[in-house]
């Protein structure tokens, strides 16, 4: 998959694209399908990114605990037109569980609406141990309003923790605790008092037209091995160029203009426009050098990323019946699943967990941030699972989320920016599905499109 190109062999009408993560990928698929000249460079020995999967120290484990949303429209057009089969990367869930440690029984709530309609009738009717009917009534005009006013009045929404504006609708305690935590903090780990409130609206709003597509689709296997490699695979037989173990350390660019990049090896390589598709932090961090004094960049340049901790792990059995997914409101897990069926098979059993309050975790010893797992799955009833662990690791990083607490949405980017051959990509920018592989093409498009003025 990986070319080494000089650049004296190079097209002097060259696009350079910064990064191999979905966002990256998907603007140099754009643009290679118009016959254009691209060169895609990654810092890592793999592609994906963020949606990526590798070997750590000999178990096999991925950037993150993802699920494919079945209401994604731009991601599954883009890997269909790459020759990917959606059929054989994604197994579908029809129902997804909720685990509370201070309540017996675990609410089971259904996600498919054409394929398992009685599931999903009796999870919004039923579960009524879990959650009473009265409970779920208050979340009614909580998320009539939440729709309405992500339409009508995003930035006034944007200035409000979801926690606020629960409160301020009258939801009550335990559907707080029971729907609204695991549908917040299990999908973009944060706390509902530091957690934007048009964040939380606006990843579901695109999914209301589509309730018919509203499933959950889990991986057959690592992120890069089933999605993003044969993407990057489909550019390179357009003719396209992906060159992985390639950092970008600068931009070049002078009084002249932009001029192209620089390696970490000290390579120069020309180009007459560059796509920063990396992380969010190294975004920043090439934008500084030229342009921290541009009016333009300054809010992105103040853009706080969050951190994110997730716990791998392998068992002698299964943690789960089922590999779906299950949320640990209550405690320090988020969202997780059984993955021994899907993403890793072959081994007896096999989790992943997103966990919650990550500025807490972030700097903690592996080992500790361990133990406050095991506690968390032992509060949930899954104790005997815990005794079965054989190993783990934890996957940590502090660069590839922006932050979405309120009053951050108006520090978004374009893609376009006013300087002359320079775009950005990432789910960062401007486009309508935040933190999610759908935005991060969205995005990656949108850059593309700027580049063919279309």
């Amino acid at each position: 998959m990986s070319t080494q190109p000089n650049n004296s062999q190079m097209n002097e009408d060259r696009i350079i694209v910064i990064g191999a993560g979905l966002a990256g990928l998907s603007c140099a698929f754009e643009l290679v399908e118009q016959g254009k000249s691209v060169l895609v460079l990654e810092a890592a020995p793999y592609v994906g990114g963020r949606t990526g999967n590798w070997n750590e120290r000999g178990m096999e484990v991925e950037s993150g605990f993802h699920k494919f949303i079945g209401y994604y429209k731009a991601l599954p057009d883009l890997l269909e037109r790459a020759g990917i089969d959606l059929d054989d990367m994604l197994v579908w869930e029809t129902t997804m569980e909720v685990r509370h440690p201070n309540v017996d029984e675990h609410g089971e709530f259904g996600l498919d609406v054409i394929h398992a309609p009685l599931k999903t009738l009796s999870g919004v009717l039923g579960n009524n141990n879990f959650i009473t009917p009265a409970d779920k009534a208050s979340l009614i005009p909580f998320l009539a309003a939440g729709f309405k006013e992500c339409v009508s009045s995003p930035e006034e929404l944007d200035s409000i923790s979801v926690l606020d504006f629960a409160n301020q609708h009258g939801v009550s305690e335990q559907a707080l605790q029971r729907i609204v935590e695991p549908l917040s903090s299990g999908i973009f780990f944060m706390p509902l008092d530091k957690y934007s409130a048009y964040a939380f609206f606006g990843l579901f709003l695109p999914g209301i037209p589509r309730i018919h597509k509203m499933r959950i689709g889990a991986f057959t296997g690592g992120m890069t091995d089933v999605m993003c490699a044969p993407l990057a695979a489909a550019i390179t037989q357009k003719g396209g160029q992906v060159r992985i173990n390639a950092p970008v350390i600068r931009l070049l660019y002078d009084s002249e203009g932009l001029k192209g990049v620089e390696l970490e090896n000290g390579e120069q390589l020309s180009a007459t426009r560059v796509v920063v598709a990396t992380n969010i932090r190294r975004s920043q961090q090439l934008l500084e050098e030229h342009f921290s004094e541009h009016e333009w960049f300054q809010p992105f340049l103040s853009l706080d990323a969050m951190p994110h901790v997730t716990a791998q792990f392998e068992l002698e059995l299964p943690l789960l019946p089922e590999d779906r997914t299950t949320f640990g409101p209550g405690t320090d897990i988020g969202s997780f699943g059984e993955q021994s069926r899907t993403t890793f098979r072959g081994r007896p059993g096999r989790a992943s967990i997103i966990l919650v309050n990550p500025d807490e975790l972030i700097d903690l010893p592996d080992e500790e941030v361990w133990e406050r797992t095991k506690q968390g799955l032992v509060d949930i009833g899954l104790a005997e699972g815990v005794s079965s662990v054989t190993d783990y690791r934890i996957v940590r990083g502090n660069e590839n989320f922006y932050r979405i607490s309120p009053g951050n949405e108006p520090k978004r980017p374009e893609q376009v920016t006013p300087i002359q051959g320079l775009y950005l990509a990432g789910d960062y920018t401007k486009q309508p599905m935040f933190t999610t592989m759908e935005g991060a093409v969205i995005s990656g498009q949108k850059a593309a499109a700027g580049i063919l003025n279309i």
